[in-house]
């Protein structure tokens, strides 16, 4: 009795690290109906196992490469489901509704939300932090004949993400990364006395 508890007990420890791995990977419906209906889909599954042969393709002497290299091989899991339609709302609201439901779980914050009611469209930006530090990311963009779901897992360096973009079917999101732009503005140096 007390060796299968002990198997039990060394068993769920074994688990523990695959779990952590599996924090902030959305379960992304199949979408199965949607590809039949888009006039173009993109659905992108990259493991960790695919990152690593992945990252060795890009080029290293190119610098926009060179620095989604860097990036990507602190990730463990990249996910993008991307479709685009003839019609306006040709897809039901219900699916985006339920990835969206995942990241009101603990954890997980939006950290930006664009609306335009005029253009019908809505991008919502959520990370996942975990131990002081952004795990996961999650993007929801939705308009009248688009929809893209894109979830990037691992150590996420905001700093850097924009260097994913255009790669590993990552869109372009059009990530300011211009450090002056986001600094507060310094204020007028004193004028002297007279």
């Amino acid at each position: 009795m007390s060796s299968r508890l002990a198997l039990c007990v060394v068993a769920l420890l074994c688990a523990v690290p695959a779990l952590g791995e599996d924090r902030g990977l959305l379960k992304l419906p199949a979408f199965a109906g949607l590809e039949a209906k888009a006039s173009e889909s993109v659905q992108v599954n990259v493991d960790s196992k695919l990152l690593g042969i992945g990252c060795r393709f890009l080029n290293s002497d190119d610098p926009e490469q060179a620095a989604a290299r860097k990036f990507c091989t602190s990730l463990t899991g990249i996910y993008v489901r991307q479709f685009t339609f003839d019609k306006d709302f040709a897809y039901p609201q219900s699916d985006i509704d339920g990835i969206r439901q995942q990241l009101l779980a603990p954890g997980w914050s939006q950290v930006v939300g664009a609306k335009s009611r005029k253009e019908n469209t809505d991008v919502k930006v959520y990370i996942l932090v975990d131990g002081g530090k952004a795990r996961s990311l999650a993007i929801i963009a939705s308009e009248p004949r688009e929809f893209t779901v894109v979830n990037i897992i691992g150590n996420i360096d905001l700093e850097q993400l924009h260097d994913l973009e255009g790669n590993f079917g990552v869109p372009k999101l059009g990530i300011e990364t211009d450090k002056k732009s986001a600094a507060p503005p310094q204020p007028a140096p004193a004028k002297p006395k007279k």
